[in-house]
């Protein structure tokens, strides 16, 4: 049968004549990195494989349909692969551009940029034949240990989901399904196949689902991948609240959910739970899922509807195959190049050491090894081979040209017992230097799959070197290439520093062009960096204990918990420099009042008041008055990018719909916007927001919790629909007037006992348990139908 036969067959039809045998084939994957065919009806393989920030392509895995990675160990054993030995690990790869990493690329706040990196991303596997791209990965970083974080876009789950939207919008628009992941709280790394991560509701519904929510609505990716860990006592790809519940009938998800690899560890009950897809093809789970169809532990309408999703799924994917699509490697490179650019974050430039220039710069003396042989990125799964790899000091040299002598120092070992001697050498040098550039790093083999980090210290040596150097030549930049937040003992004693995090192929071209001035660096940190360990919101919790992930922090994750418990951290949220000056004035908002449903538009003028032209991050925040439940002291609700030439102002306006605004209330197990004023704040970062303006939020749901039966007497009272309808309870049962009513309500009102344990102690009189649920009853519903008419 051919691809045009298969296409125009209904997927309903085909998994109605299907065999178990077939089901549970096609429901178990073929080899490491494809769908299974079925024969019998024409039904063709689907290759994917993985890739967040490029693609990861294996020769023998996927052309020679080598099973590799079978045995759970072995596994395990190669995603803790450094990203050096990438091709040791998974065979011999095919070159794929290597863009900047998630937390570096994210510091762009560009969805447009996202949009055009998924572009790329998608016409490279086309290029390649792959149909199914395993990325975006979206999970909160929760601690700057985390060993996936370089993966990871933030903090913060509003940018995670439109950075990943835009992504994945760009991979489908051409034809290549994404796969959001880890679905959910993947955090950590430290036992990640059985940890059970412990959240509150509260928390899990505000941070850690938020941003795949935000994707998911945004952008319907194709699959959705279930992570390893369980949640709340559930393994994730076993989970139907998670997979069912919340993915597909909360949010409206209509693709695949497929599991990570090897994650699923009772088949049949993962696919009762609404996991599709189980990767790579294990032998001993598929004779599991047959068996359970086979007897009826698993009804066939369900393993119908999965192969559905399936089928529906290769027939999208080879319909928009292109197999003839040519790509420009040279200029997906510059691209990845430009990518740089708008990523590095400026942390400090006093003296206005950057950029560099010839009258200034006459003698620059470039440390480090990371010059010469440059940290791209992490380690694991996501571990590309580049098309090319720009070497910084050799892209230093072609724009300092004739005009500056440039001389490099190795500076640094991975050998103790070289680095005095490499540092004393360094120094000498130092003394002789206009400027100088050293470039350093976290230690290599803690910045990937499978470990955290233990610290957050710099390799060994390198704090060491700073510190040495400026203190013989305070004129020092130092450029930083590390997979989360790093604390800088040396600070103070240098006098610029440079984020690249994990940059990619293009990140010493990209570098270049920011420290010689032909790019004004416009990046902005994603997450908080903290000026101790201890400092973090997970330092008492993790990383647990007992196989459990403890998320004792609640919804205080990130700059949530460093605003709201004023703690100065090392850079804050949302922070990074720029070559120009920007000013923020006349906000002005269009309503006065919001209702739920409604949006309100946040308008201001940005001026570019400095010398150049450049990009600003405009970044919208709310604040909360006197809300009912805790809320952090601020929160991110907005962000836009503009460029502006040298003295230019725009109008910008932002939209915020009510629902952003909204928390969630467990005990309604629903979205509740406050009844509250609410100040919105526009600045530059979460620690620097000088325009503000008042929002009345107008909610009838928001004051009142509904009622129960041990529901303390002051909660009851300060409703006045159930304090009304209490009375005439008391009336009626008591055969008392209004005021005689009111009267026992008012004596009942500093009980710490619930409503009806008072009534029986203090008014020795109790009441039929019917009638008192009856009474509770009507009275949430009465609640309930005037938030409906409000």
């Amino acid at each position: 049968m051919s691809n045009k036969e298969i296409l125009e067959q209904d997927a309903v039809s085909m998994s109605e004549t299907m065999t178990p045998q077939e089901q549970a084939s096609l429901l178990s994957g073929h080899r490491m990195w494809k769908t299974e065919k079925i024969d019998r009806l024409g039904v063709p393989h689907i290759v994917m494989t993985d890739g967040t920030y490029g693609v990861r392509y294996s020769i023998q895995q996927i052309e020679q349909d080598e099973k590799g990675g079978q045995d759970f160990a072995a596994f395990l054993n190669v995603v803790n692969q450094r990203a050096k030995d990438v091709e040791i690990a998974w065979g011999t790869m095919k070159p794929a551009t290597c863009f900047p990493n998630g937390s570096s690329f994210a510091c762009s706040w560009d969805v447009e940029l996202a949009l055009t990196l998924g572009t790329a991303l998608g016409q490279e596997c086309q290029n390649l034949g792959v149909h199914l791209l395993l990325g975006p990965g979206i999970n909160i970083r929760r601690t700057p240990l985390g060993g996936r974080s370089y993966e990871y876009y933030s903090e913060d789950p509003v940018i995670s989901g439109d950075i990943a939207a835009g992504v994945i919008n760009g991979l489908q628009q051409q034809g290549v399904g994404a796969s959001l992941k880890h679905f959910a709280c993947n955090n950590s790394e430290v036992e990640r196949t059985t940890m059970d991560s412990i959240v509150d509701e509260r928390a899990l519904r505000e941070i850690y689902l938020r941003g795949f929510e935000r994707a998911v609505r945004q952008s319907q990716p194709w699959t959705v991948m279930s992570s390893y860990n369980r949640l709340n006592g559930v393994h994730t790809a076993e989970n139907r609240w998670l997979l069912t519940d919340v993915l597909r009938n909360d949010w409206g998800f209509t693709g695949v959910v497929v599991a990570d690899w090897h994650g699923i560890k009772e088949r049949p009950e993962s696919l009762l739970a609404g996991n599709d897809l189980d990767m790579p093809e294990s032998e001993s789970r598929k004779a599991q899922l047959l068996a359970a169809l086979e007897d009826g532990r698993v009804d066939r309408k369900i393993a119908e509807q999965s192969c559905r999703r399936i089928l529906s799924l290769v027939q999208k994917a080879k319909a928009a195959e292109r197999r003839d699509t040519q790509v420009d490697y040279n200029q997906h490179h510059q691209l990845a190049r430009s990518m740089v650019a708008e990523s590095i974050v400026l942390l400090k430039n006093d003296r206005k050491l950057l950029p560099l220039e010839a009258e200034s710069c006459s003698r620059l003396l470039v440390i480090g090894e990371g010059a010469t042989v440059p940290v791209i990125q992490g380690s694991g799964c996501a571990t590309t081979v580049p098309t090319q790899v720009d070497i910084p000091l050799d892209e230093m040299n072609k724009l300092a040209a004739d005009q500056m002598n440039v001389r490099w120092i190795q500076g640094t070992s991975e050998l103790e017992s070289l680095r005095d001697a490499l540092i004393e050498e360094a120094c000498a040098a130092a003394a002789e230097a206009d400027k100088i550039v050293i470039f350093a790093s976290t230690e290599n083999g803690y910045d990937g799959e499978g470990s955290d980090r233990t610290t957050l210290a710099l390799a060994p040596g390198h704090d060491r070197l700073i510190s040495a150097v400026a203190a013989v030549n305070p004129n020092v930049i130092v450029v930083l290439a590390n997979p989360d937040a790093v604390v800088m003992p040396w600070l103070d004693e240098v006098g610029a520093v440079v984020e690249t995090f994990f940059a990619g192929q293009a990140m010493g071209g990209g570098l270049a062009d920011v420290l010689f001035g032909k790019a004004n660096p416009s990046g902005k940190l994603t997450v908080t960096f903290p000026k101790r360990l201890q400092d973090t919101p997970t330092w008492l919790s993790y990383p647990g204990e007992n196989g459990k992930h403890y998320y004792s922090e609640g919804i205080f994750v990130g700059y949530r918990w460093y605003d709201s418990r004023e703690i100065e951290p090392l850079f804050p949220f949302g922070f990074g420099l720029s070559y120009s000056e920007f000013t923020y004035s006349d906000i002005e908002l269009d309503k006065q009042t919001l209702r739920a449903g409604e949006t309100v538009a946040v308008s201001f003028t940005l001026t570019n008041s400095g010398t150049c032209s450049g990009k600003e991050v405009c970044q919208l925040y709310s604040r909360y008055h006197q809300p009912r439940l805790a809320r952090p002291h601020q929160e991110l609700k907005g962000f836009c990018k503009v460029e502006l030439a040298a003295g230019e102002s725009r109008r910008i306006t932002l939209q915020l719909p009510a629902d952003d605004l909204r928390y969630y209330d467990t005990g309604r197990g629903e979205w509740i916007l406050d009844h509250d004023l609410i100040t919105l704040c526009v600045g530059t970062h979460s620690r620097s927001l000088p325009l503000q303006a008042t929002l009345e939020c107008q909610s009838a749901v928001a004051r009142y919790r509904l009622i129960q039966h041990d529901t303390q007497p002051v909660f009851v009272l300060e409703n006045p629909i159930a304090r009304g309808m209490f009375n005439q309870f008391l009336q009626r049962e008591l055969s008392i007037n209004e005021q005689d009513a009111e009267r026992i309500l008012q004596h009942c009102a500093n009980s710490f006992f619930g409503i009806f344990t008072t009534f029986d102690r203090r008014l020795r009189q109790s009441f039929d348990r019917k009638i008192c649920e009856q009474l509770i009853k009507e009275i949430n519903q009465a609640i309930k139908q005037q938030e409906i008419d409000a």
